[in-house]
């Protein structure tokens, strides 16, 4: 496993995300994405899979020093005190002590951003956190949460894929020195219907979703693409035995088009 390195924080370039898994899937999902090597596990408390994410860590029976578990919280909870409970709620539901990275999922213009950034740090103090970060900011809302911010912050969490155009955001994070961690990396699926990342992947003996990963891989953006098949967690980590050409990634990378964003609001899914 490679790692990305922001403000103290190692982020496993290869993650697992949860997005609309529950239950007993879940749980199974999880432990097995860890027994085949994963360390990154990202979930939410708006997943409402907390408690299932926990399970599979449980079961997979790692150190907790080995893991990097990530949560996020929800945007009705960005008043500090609420954000403290929340979070505290999080760790009861995963039986974690602490967590390695808390997110806040979107900006919420409802409550003040310095008021949010606040209590987010004081989680930290707290030692409920380890690293703190936001999720869903635009690069000018990045650089005032970064102004605002008691602590630092090591990553924005957004959508990115070959098919999003996201070089404001990561040409900010890289000034900023925080980490971009890229969920839908495989554009819910649309990577396997492109002929140019399949092109590409059989040139490599890959498979497309594969090339979309490696494409983020070489770019220093962890990436945590969701599945639900024992098969696909197997793939979306078998990626560090290759390496993309110069003329490859820039292939890749006018993919994008103005249409090319899946998820518009809080309110949508984050997955693949």
């Amino acid at each position: 496993m490679q790692f990305v390195e922001a403000h103290g924080a190692k982020i496993p370039a290869i993650g697992l995300g949860t997005g609309e898994l529950s239950g007993h899937a879940c749980a199974r999902i999880v432990e097995q994405a860890l027994r085949m090597g994963y360390r990154h596990i990202d979930t939410a408390q708006v997943y409402n899979n907390e408690r299932d994410v926990g399970e599979g860590i449980r079961n997979a029976h790692l150190r907790r020093s080995e893991l990097f578990v990530v949560t996020k919280v929800w945007t009705t909870h960005f008043a500090p005190n609420d954000l403290l409970r929340s979070t505290k709620e999080s760790l009861h539901k995963m039986r974690l002590s602490e967590l390695d990275l808390l997110l806040l999922h979107w900006p919420n213009p409802q409550v003040p951003l310095a008021e949010t950034l606040g209590g987010l740090a004081h989680a930290q103090e707290l030692g409920m956190t380890r690293h703190i970060g936001v999720s869903n900011f635009t690069a000018a809302l990045l650089k005032q949460a970064v102004a605002a911010s008691p602590a630092p912050l090591v990553c924005n969490q957004v959508e990115y894929h070959p098919f999003l155009d996201q070089t404001n955001v990561r040409a900010t994070c890289a000034d900023l020195g925080i980490a971009m961690v890229a969920y839908s990396p495989i554009a819910k699926g649309q990577a396997k219907q492109n002929e140019v990342l399949a092109r590409i992947g059989a040139t490599h003996g890959k498979t497309a979703a594969q090339v979309c990963l490696r494409w983020l891989v070489q770019q220093n953006v962890p990436a945590i693409p969701r599945s639900s098949r024992i098969e696909r967690l197997s793939q979306n980590i078998d990626v560090f035995d290759f390496e993309l050409s110069a003329a490859e990634m820039q292939q890749i990378f006018t993919l994008h088009h103005p249409e090319g964003r899946l998820v518009h609001s809080a309110t949508e899914p984050e997955w693949d």
